[in-house]
């Protein structure tokens, strides 16, 4: 039986250290972690290792069910692939596991108040970018991409795939700032 955490966080700037150190806390032999969304499974590379991995009687540990995922069809996935290894999903906070039939019912729950949460997020951030854009204080999102780079870059002569890694962006986002060039 072996544990395995996972830790994730949704942007760069985030850190999942503390993540890690509770995993380990928890008796984790192996923890793994990414930068990705959990707004779906797209992505998670991570996470699809362990699930792919897991034997008989291992056990998936995660800090919290948002970590997993915030849409509740895809954390009732995550848990019907580990079952169908023989596998259990434990969640430290609050404590629920898998191993019992109250833990499927639980996580269940969950699961619906972390999708529920995550459409109250939108709608506030919404409402929020909409009174703010009415009073004119609204300037947009930051801008994560140093477009001056590439459009120099790329009047330069040099190509795509250089000035993707020059930006540490995708070609598709290369190929975005050009076209509105």
């Amino acid at each position: 039986m072996t544990k395995i955490g996972y830790a994730r966080v949704s942007t760069i700037d985030q850190d999942f250290e503390l993540q890690q150190d509770r995993l380990k806390a928890a008796g984790c032999q192996i923890v793994r972690a990414e930068k990705v969304s959990g707004a779906s499974r797209e992505g998670c590379g991570e996470l699809a290792t362990i699930i792919e991995f897991l034997r008989e009687e291992d056990e998936l540990i995660v800090t919290r069910l948002d970590r997993l995922g915030r849409d509740t069809r895809d954390v009732l996935n995550i848990v019907h692939e580990c079952e169908r290894r023989g596998a259990f999903v434990t969640v430290l906070d609050p404590h629920v596991s898998t191993r019992g039939e109250m833990g499927h019912l639980i996580l269940t729950v969950l699961g619906m108040v972390a999708q529920m949460e995550r459409r109250f997020i939108k709608e506030r951030q919404r409402e929020g970018i909409e009174k703010a854009k009415a009073s004119g204080v609204y300037k947009g999102g930051k801008t994560r991409l140093d477009h001056s780079l590439i459009r120099k870059l790329h009047s330069e002569g040099i190509g795509v795939s250089a000035i993707a890694k020059a930006a540490s962006c995708s070609r598709m986002h290369v190929y975005r700032v050009l076209e509105k060039w």
